[in-house]
């Protein structure tokens, strides 16, 4: 069974990041990248428009203090609900995938 786990979380990046969406691509994996990295994870910085930052950050630090004004605030910025469904998947992805890899280092000794 615990050979389907890579495959799983592979079909999972892959459908997040990769997949068509509304949010441009270049978004979805600089969100995934930053938030990743706030969580210990190795990436490659990549560049995050700055009407996203604040929200980004906030989804990686304290998802749960995301209220209605910051959804409202990036719709002030132009992005759909949809993008920001998109976006948001792809902050939590990287947070996730952060804990994946700190816990198998962990598990490796590094």
């Amino acid at each position: 069974m615990a050979d389907l786990h890579p495959a799983n979380i592979k079909a999972l990046t892959e459908a997040v990041l990769n997949s068509e969406g509304i949010s441009k691509l270049e978004i979805r994996h600089a969100v995934e990248a930053r938030v990743a990295k706030h969580g210990g994870a190795t990436r490659q910085a990549e560049v995050l428009p700055d009407d996203l930052i604040a929200y980004v950050d906030k989804v990686a630090f304290h998802a749960y203090k995301v209220t209605d004004e910051d959804i409202e605030n990036l719709k002030a910025s132009g992005y759909s609900e949809d993008e920001i469904f998109e976006i948001t998947v792809s902050a939590a992805l990287g947070a996730g995938l952060a804990r994946v890899e700190h816990s198998l280092n962990l598990l490796k000794g590094v």
